[in-house]
């Protein structure tokens, strides 16, 4: 399935055009994220890939993230990817609410790709298939991307925005259904 996101209303970018991600469900064990930014990449920060390694902050800077929702209940889970491979997920028992590493998440393989007109960054990451994640036939997404500017100004970027500021982690962005 293929989604464009949404510049937030209160956000700019002379940078980016365009952003969409192509995500998709192939097992119960894992998911199939791919974004490309379209627009003028040598205007962004992107960092430097770097060995990949779990790392707290990365929405900080350029950043690609997910968030899943399994079934119907309020936990739900924040995966962060950045460019230099660098990676991070978390569990939430609720809204902003207990968050906290999830450890049953595998270190996932990132590849970056890069042209004068676009950035792709693509992942697959990995868990059992008896976790919570592997065992919900629903999951509600949220995706969404934070690009910085070479001076430091950011966008932030998702399928759909709440009222107010930037917030990924409000329900109002997990628009998306996948089986």
């Amino acid at each position: 399935m293929r989604a464009a996101l949404k510049l937030h209303p209160r956000s700019s970018s002379a940078a980016v055009r365009h952003i969409e991600v192509e995500v998709a469900r192939p097992q119960a064990g894992g998911v199939l994220l791919r974004y490309v930014v379209s627009g003028r990449i040598g205007d962004l920060a992107v960092p430097a890939v770097r060995a990949p390694a779990r790392t707290d902050e990365l929405w900080r800077h350029t950043c690609f993230e997910a968030f899943i929702r399994p079934g119907t209940g309020e936990a739900y889970y924040e995966f962060n990817f950045a460019p230099s491979t660098q990676w991070a997920t978390y569990r939430f028992d609720s809204y902003r609410h207990g968050g906290r590493p999830a450890g049953e998440i595998d270190s996932p393989h990132i590849t970056v790709e890069r042209t004068p007109e676009s950035f792709t960054l693509q992942t697959a990451p990995q868990w059992d298939v008896s976790s919570e994640l592997g065992r919900a036939a629903l999951w509600h997404v949220g995706l969404s991307a934070v690009l910085e500017e070479r001076g430091g100004h950011k966008s932030y970027w998702a399928l759909a925005h709440p009222p107010g500021k930037a917030d990924f982690h409000h329900a109002d962005g997990f628009t998306l259904e996948l089986k």
